[in-house]
């Protein structure tokens, strides 16, 4: 009983109104972002497949438009606002492979005596077949069964393979409740299902953007919009970029494939990344002067000139370069024993490199760290070997 005062309510109404004039507004010119960028620079990548409009050809979408974003002569009703704004995003998807359709809801003359219409069966995307469709939306009659409209969108995505944006414009004044039918397209399609919605009302059809928005939270993928949010080209940009396309995480450079300071050792082990151009280093890229010294001493012997000319080379090569002359010990032994004994070794190559010049416009000073700094294990004897270095470093 319920259907049939429906249908018949959505009769009279539908008489009433019949097509009657609805002249078309002129809209001032939509300048649209370019968003091809985004995807031709790899920062972006499609994320939409399938794109089914769902619009509100209802009578109430014949009422005049009062809100703001959307001049034009004459003053345009809600219709032409809806037409107006699937126009706008089609001047904004960038250069996308998809399948789009256009389903209209409503009653009467101007859906062909149903409850609703496919104004464009599914077919491949393009700007001029697209806008071809939306040509179609001629007029507003009759009630607004949102739920039919929903319900044939599910046949309309039968065939449809890939993620979907079901973009559903209305001022939300419904006859009947469309929330288990939204419930039974997102049952059928799961994660693949994104539901958007743009309210185009006024302020007494307020009601409507929960009613819409009710629609998304359901879905869990999606959002909710209103006509004036979107009604600038960034503001549209942006609403076009959340339904198509989603961000790239910035790729992570592999660090074993880079060596910033040139000198063989790869980030991921480089251990001193600011090595000087010629500088010997060890296994973990620290500048070192491959100076032995006998126990307890820290005298250089002649046979490790060579080793510490080069260090003055480098040096030298660098003009204004200050440097620390780092005395590093292993474990063994005390503290205080081996705090001293790194002293004196680093004031010993430092005093070496200052009495060949090693300056060019730079500082030398030189620093003990005893067995505070170890680069590798003191478990071994190998690992204890490359503890006891003098290193070089290079001050920021």
């Amino acid at each position: 009983m319920k259907k049939i005062h429906i249908i018949a309510a959505a009769i009279a109404s539908a008489l009433l109104s019949g097509c009657a004039s609805q002249p078309l507004s002129t809209f001032d010119i939509f300048h649209a972002q370019d968003l091809n960028g985004l995807v031709s620079s790899g920062q972006y990548v499609q994320k939409t497949d399938n794109f089914f409009v769902l619009n509100d050809s209802s009578l109430s979408m014949d009422e005049d438009y009062l809100g703001v974003g959307y001049p034009a002569q004459p003053r345009p009703n809600k219709l032409s606002v809806e037409k107006e704004i699937l126009n706008r995003i089609n001047l904004t998807i960038p250069d996308l492979k998809l399948t789009s359709s256009i389903r209209s809801f409503g009653f009467g003359p101007c859906l062909d005596w149903g409850f609703t219409k496919l104004n464009q069966a599914p077919t491949p995307y393009s700007k001029s077949a697209f806008g071809s469709g939306i040509d179609t939306l001629t007029c507003a009659s009759g009630g607004t069964p949102m739920d039919s409209g929903i319900e044939e969108t599910t046949n309309d995505l039968s065939t449809a393979t890939g993620n979907i944006a079901v973009l559903i414009l209305s001022d939300g004044e419904v006859d009947t409740d469309p929330v288990p039918a939204i419930k039974a397209l997102k049952q059928k399609h799961g994660d693949k299902l994104c539901v958007y919605t743009v309210w185009a009302g006024n302020e007494k059809d307020i009601y409507g953007q929960a009613v819409l928005n009710q629609l998304t939270d359901i879905a869990g993928c999606g959002f909710g919009t209103t006509a004036e949010r979107i009604s600038t080209a960034d503001g549209m940009a942006k609403f076009v970029q959340s339904v198509f396309l989603k961000g790239v995480a910035p790729r992570v450079a592999d660090c074993s494939t880079q060596d910033d300071d040139a000198d063989g050792i790869n980030n991921c082990k480089d251990k001193c990344l600011n090595t000087p151009k010629g500088g010997h280093v060890n296994p973990f890229g620290c500048w070192i002067v491959d100076v032995k010294f006998d126990n307890d001493k820290s005298n250089i012997k002649p046979q490790y000139y060579p080793e510490l000319d080069n260090a003055v080379t480098v040096i030298n090569q660098n003009p204004g370069i200050a440097i620390e002359v780092q005395g590093h010990t292993s474990s063994t032994g005390t503290v205080e024993y081996n705090q001293r004994l790194s002293e004196r070794r680093a004031l010993a190559v430092k005093n070496y490199l200052s009495g060949k010049s090693a300056h060019a416009g730079g500082t030398l000073t030189a620093r003990g760290y005893g067995l505070t700094q170890p680069i590798d294990t003191n478990e071994t004897e190998a690992g204890r070997s490359n503890n006891r270095r003098v290193q070089l470093e290079v001050l920021q």
